[in-house]
This record gives C-alpha cells, sequence and structure tokens, in this order.
C-alpha cells in the first residue's frame, strides 16, 4: 500500500530526565520523591492497566498494586531500562494476574501470536489548527473520546494494549517491545492492524480523538497517589522484592 502524503507528527520534545535522582531519593526512603515518580507515571500505569482489564476501578487497584510492588523492589532497580519501561511491565503483570484470577487461565501477552510482516505504518492526521480553542470542537471531541474509548475496548487484547502504548502514550515501538517482552515487529504490525481496525470504525475521526481518550488526571490521579502512599511499607521494609511475582 502506499504510504500516507501527510507528514510525520513532530517528535515531543525531550524533557529533562531526573528519574534516577528521584529513584535514589526514594530507595532512601523518600515518600515524596516517590509521590514524584508516581505523579508523573500515573496516566501510562492507568492506561496499561486498563487496556487489559478494561474497568476503570479494576485498573486503579492494579496500579495501586502496581506501584507498591515497585516500591519494595527499587533498590533492585538497574538503569539498563527506563523507569518508565519497568513500571510498564509491573503494572502489567499485575493486570494480567487479576484477568487470570477473573477467568481463569490466560495466554501471556506475549504468546499471544500473529503473522509477522513488514506491514508499514501510518502517520496520524494532524489536527486542524485552532480547534482546541472553539468550545464546540472541544464539546465534539469529549463525546468522540468516549466513542474511541468504546472501539478500543473492543480490539482484541493484543492489539489493544500495543495501541494504547504507541497511539495515547506516544512510546516508541522500541520502548513498547521492551515493556511487553515481544519483538519490535509484532508491535508494528498490532499497532498497524489496531489502527486498520480503528479507522475503519472511526473513519478521519480517530486520530482526532485519541489523545482525549482515558483522560487522567485531578481526583483520579490524586486518589491513586494518597492510596499508595498511605500503604507503603516502611524504609526498612524495602528488601528488593522482585517486581514481576504479582502476588
Amino acid at each position: 500500500m502506499p504510504k500516507s502524503s501527510q507528514p510525520s507528527p513532530t517528535p515531543r520534545a525531550a524533557a529533562p530526565d531526573d528519574s534516577g535522582e528521584l529513584v535514589a531519593l526514594a530507595v532512601a526512603g523518600d515518600a515524596r520523591a516517590f509521590e514524584a515518580i508516581m505523579r508523573r507515571h500515573n496516566r501510562l500505569m492507568f492506561r496499561t492497566a486498563r487496556s487489559v482489564l478494561r474497568d476503570d476501578a479494576e485498573a486503579e487497584d492494579a496500579v495501586q498494586e502496581a506501584y507498591l510492588k515497585a516500591w519494595r523492589a527499587l533498590p533492585g532497580f538497574r538503569a539498563e531500562a527506563r523507569l518508565s519501561t519497568w513500571l510498564v511491565r509491573i503494572v502489567m503483570n499485575q493486570a494480567l494476574s487479576r484477568l487470570r484470577r477473573r477467568h481463569g487461565v490466560v495466554v501471556p501477552f506475549g504468546a499471544l501470536g500473529l503473522p509477522e510482516g513488514a506491514q508499514e505504518e501510518y502517520p496520524m492526521q494532524p489536527e486542524s489548527p485552532g480547534s482546541r480553542n472553539d468550545p464546540e470542537d472541544a464539546a465534539r471531541r469529549a463525546e468522540l473520546a468516549r466513542v474511541v474509548e468504546r472501539h478500543i475496548d473492543r480490539l482484541p487484547e493484543q492489539f489493544r494494549t500495543v495501541f494504547v502504548l504507541r497511539a495515547l502514550e506516544e512510546m516508541s515501538a522500541q520502548e513498547v517491545a521492551q515493556a511487553l517482552h515481544i519483538p519490535e515487529a509484532t508491535v508494528r504490525t498490532r499497532f498497524f492492524r489496531a489502527r486498520a481496525q480503528l479507522r475503519e470504525a472511526l473513519a478521519r475521526d480517530i486520530d482526532f480523538a485519541t489523545e482525549d481518550a482515558f483522560a487522567f488526571d485531578g481526583l483520579r490521579c490524586d486518589r491513586i497517589v494518597a492510596a499508595v502512599l498511605e500503604a507503603l511499607p516502611t524504609h526498612s521494609e524495602q528488601q528488593g522484592e522482585d517486581p514481576w511475582n504479582p502476588d
């Protein structure tokens, strides 16, 4: 298929990464540093968990459990992978564990195989200039976001999480592959097919609405942070726990 003539999206500007400093402070028992880590990654964690569980309340619980796992495991964290990738792996394990308890045996995420192929990805269509300042467009986006959420929930699981991480969280294919323990080619194939299914359902509107899907801010963010901070073990209980064990 021919490549889209639309220009590729402008890459996000790289923000200064002080994750290493925050991790060091949190390992030393600084709960405020861990709070900063949570607030920085809350949306990513929630969207990841929800892509598996398709339930807001269960996703919140999985995120809280994942953060408690991460707190205990921080002394063993190594910077070979990005902190965000490490956290995604933990919350994926928690979400899949919940899914397993809900439905019985669940195929591991990385084993949900699809035929591999050199499928080309198509860039998102750019948003029309000035639309964010138009109240009618804002109302339309809010309604469309709800439609997008419903269609994302209907995607096959192996497509859904990849789409959420790539399109909503704008992680690179390499980052998603590392987070989900699947080949980068698999990420590209699944993302391409997820977008094709959503395009069929939403036509030209999908690229316009995805950034508002599963909004994460305000009360939900504060609720998760407060619950985790209240449940944090003492510094002396940070013993390098295995973060990949969901139990």
